[in-house]
């Protein structure tokens, strides 16, 4: 077994469904674990270390993990659809999968709950879901990974593809109004109403070009479009252009270390740091990218230095246990009148290690890394 491979091992046994290792925000809140995105991404990767290895270990614990939450009735304890909020679609991915794996009816039925959300999500006026009930007129890049691949698999599973022209419009109005003609990155979030403190009075646009974000969206694109009728081929065109040129845009900003900077743009600035959640999802993205076809052979490389970047600026051994550093715990706009979406802003967030925000994307890394057939020698 590799050091990665013993790296998640370790955090599967020390977590539990309630009291996850991986879930930092909720250990320094000192409660226990609900029905949340950070979850959601760490079971996503193990379910993919499943698809690859075929090791029962991972299912066993996916499934032990979400069945925990998810009653025979297919509610599902910690989560409330009326709260509106689009980060909590994300751990419903898991759903679809653990339904195919095991066939307990009541992840059918949880699949079904989640998908009453997004039929009750607020849009802005151009079709777009609000990122949140408590952010009205707000659309976040974070959002439409929370939620987009989930809706395209519905969609096309269950419902008869009735909505994926939604989908397909919903990001076309998110490159139409968010993505900067001049370095060819999108903006963090977007105010409809123009109203918000943090938000330029023309544009309705925050102010930078924040890391995660900027990664959330790549994988927004890459997975919706995996999870989508190949027929639909020129709305999917579309999505494959706009991907392969943010692809494009980042690869401008790529540090020589292969990881990028927590905000992108600004890699010479003082406290500016090369950080891992984003750089492990564009690691992520690059080589899934190049695997499905959206992008030529020669990207391979980029997505590799990244992934051997993050392992040897980050992945340490602390106390005979291994951990990964560098990952910005969270950042977000309004709510207080601290979250401005200034550089300094950014900046201020704490920096930690072993949460699912890097950890999930770096297990997804390695899974492309392995599918690519690439070895990882640390």
């Amino acid at each position: 077994m590799d050091l990665i491979e013993k790296y998640i091992n370790e955090l599967m046994e020390k977590s539990t469904p309630d009291y996850p290792v991986w879930n930092v925000e909720k250990i320094l809140q000192g409660e226990k674990s609900g029905w949340n995105y950070i979850d959601g991404c760490m079971i996503k990767a193990i379910l993919e270390m499943y698809s690859i290895t075929k090791e029962k270990k991972y299912l066993d614990f996916a499934d032990t993990f979400v069945d925990h939450r998810v009653r025979e009735d297919g509610t599902i304890d910690g989560y409330d659809v009326e709260e509106l909020n689009i980060d909590n679609v994300n751990a419903g991915k898991t759903l679809f999968e653990l339904y195919d794996l095991t066939g307990k009816e009541k992840y059918r039925k949880a699949i079904d709950l989640v998908y009453s959300q997004i039929e009750k999500m607020p849009r802005t006026k151009e079709g777009n879901f609000w990122h949140k009930n408590i952010y009205p007129n707000q659309v976040w890049l974070d959002g439409l990974y929370m939620c987009q691949p989930f809706y395209m698999e519905y969609e096309n599973r269950f419902n008869n593809k009735k909505n994926c022209n939604d989908i397909y419009h919903q990001f076309s109005t998110v490159v139409k109004h968010m993505r900067d003609p001049k370095t060819g990155l999108f903006y963090h979030a977007y105010d409809s109403s123009r109203e918000m403190y943090w938000c330029d009075t023309k544009t309705g646009l925050s102010q930078n070009f924040w890391l995660r974000a900027l990664g959330w969206f790549s994988m927004a694109l890459l997975d919706t479009m995996d999870k989508a009728d190949p027929s639909d081929s020129v709305l999917l065109k579309q999505m494959e252009s706009d991907f392969v040129n943010l692809i494009d845009a980042m690869l401008d900003f790529q540090d020589p270390s292969g990881m990028w900077y927590q905000v992108v743009n600004l890699g010479g600035m003082d406290k500016n740091y090369l950080e891992t959640s984003g750089s492990a999802i564009f690691s992520y993205a690059i080589l899934k990218g190049v695997r499905l076809g959206y992008l030529k052979e020669s990207y391979a490389e980029a997505g590799k230095k990244a992934f051997e970047g993050i392992c040897k600026n980050y992945l340490h051994t602390e106390e005979g246990s291994m951990s990964l550093g560098g990952i910005c715990l969270v950042a977000g706009l309004g709510g207080n009148n601290r979250r401005t979406g200034t550089f300094d802003y950014y900046m201020s967030e704490p920096i930690v290690a072993d949460d699912a925000k890097g950890v999930g994307p770096f297990l997804l890394a390695y899974t492309e890394m392995k599918r690519c057939g690439f070895e990882f020698h640390k």
